[in-house]
């Protein structure tokens, strides 16, 4: 499947997304505040940051299509690690933070919900649950059905919300049932920091991720293996000396080579067979869309 019709796919994916999201955030937010549930809240505050976070992935979406220019030379393929890196400080910040807040209010306070609180909020999880559930099953369906679309941070970032939300949901229901069965709002305040937990980790990872490729992360091992073997079986070439690649986006990645060729080689052959290598690296890996080659003459053997 080409780039676009992903991109298109993956755009849907996010639009339910966050279409569930502000649904859902409403419903728990009514509901958190009617019955006072900490946990309950601590949802409200996670589906807001999902849906802060959908916004950043469209806006990723859009602009790292922007053709190069003067400024950016190597095109805008980046923007798409730069706003995953912001949805991962939203989760940190609105979702992790909210939730560790509402936990230890709760401890502070000695309060018991409501049978009538009880029942709103777990009605508004049951159908937090069947949304959210609905959106990760969507998301999971397009990632395990295209070719490298695990590499997509935009879809790896809506799977790992849609997961990390339908574990938060079934965390607030255990947390609500313990409360009112129990009477101990512990239980509650309990799952409230268990969340809190939860989106802090998720914010963990997908930041790591989007540091790893924003600060310039090579290409592939089997890229890498690839590229080095066929330039090792040109026969113009004595000695691959060194092999440098960046990702600069989804499907773009930067190759450098230095190599030494054979003796007895002069310039204008040297031109044709750069010309040929960079064809060949590109008919073999289309995602190298900058390849460059610091060709050198290897010294005569036996020379001095």
């Amino acid at each position: 499947m080409n780039r676009s019709k992903s991109d298109d796919r993956t755009r849907i994916t996010v639009l339910v997304a966050l279409a569930a999201n502000l649904v859902i955030a409403v419903a728990k937010g009514v509901g958190g505040f009617l019955s006072g549930s900490p946990a309950l809240l601590s949802e409200a505050a996670h589906s807001v940051a999902d849906s802060v976070n959908e916004v950043f992935l469209l806006a990723a979406l859009r602009r790292s299509h922007r053709p190069a220019d003067s400024r950016h030379p190597f095109g805008y393929g980046k923007e798409r690690y730069f706003w995953s890196l912001l949805a991962a400080v939203g989760i940190f910040t609105v979702g992790g933070c909210f939730s560790f807040f509402q936990g230890f209010e709760a401890l502070s306070t000695d309060g018991r919900e409501s049978p009538e609180g009880y029942t709103v909020g777990l009605v508004v999880l049951a159908f937090a649950l069947l949304a959210e559930g609905g959106s990760l099953v969507r998301a999971l369906v397009q990632l395990r059905g295209e070719k490298g679309a695990a590499r997509d941070p935009a879809l790896r970032t809506v799977v790992a919300e849609d997961s990390t939300a339908v574990l938060g949901v079934v965390l607030a229901m255990v947390g609500m049932v313990l409360h009112l069965i129990t009477g101990n709002v512990v239980w509650e305040a309990s799952a409230s920091l268990a969340i809190g937990l939860l989106l802090v980790y998720v914010a963990f990872r997908l930041g790591k991720d989007a540091r790893d490729r924003l600060i310039g992360e090579s290409a592939d091992p089997e890229l890498r293996k690839g590229v080095r073997e066929l330039l090792a079986s040109q026969p113009e070439i004595d000695n691959v000396a060194a092999l440098f690649t960046m990702g600069l986006g989804l499907d773009s990645v930067m190759l450098a080579a230095r190599v030494d060729l054979a003796p007895g080689i002069d310039s204008e052959e040297i031109e044709r067979v750069s010309v040929r290598i960079k064809r060949s690296i590109s008919r073999a890996w289309p995602e190298a869309e900058h390849v460059f080659l610091d060709i050198t003459n290897a010294p005569p053997r036996g020379g001095v």
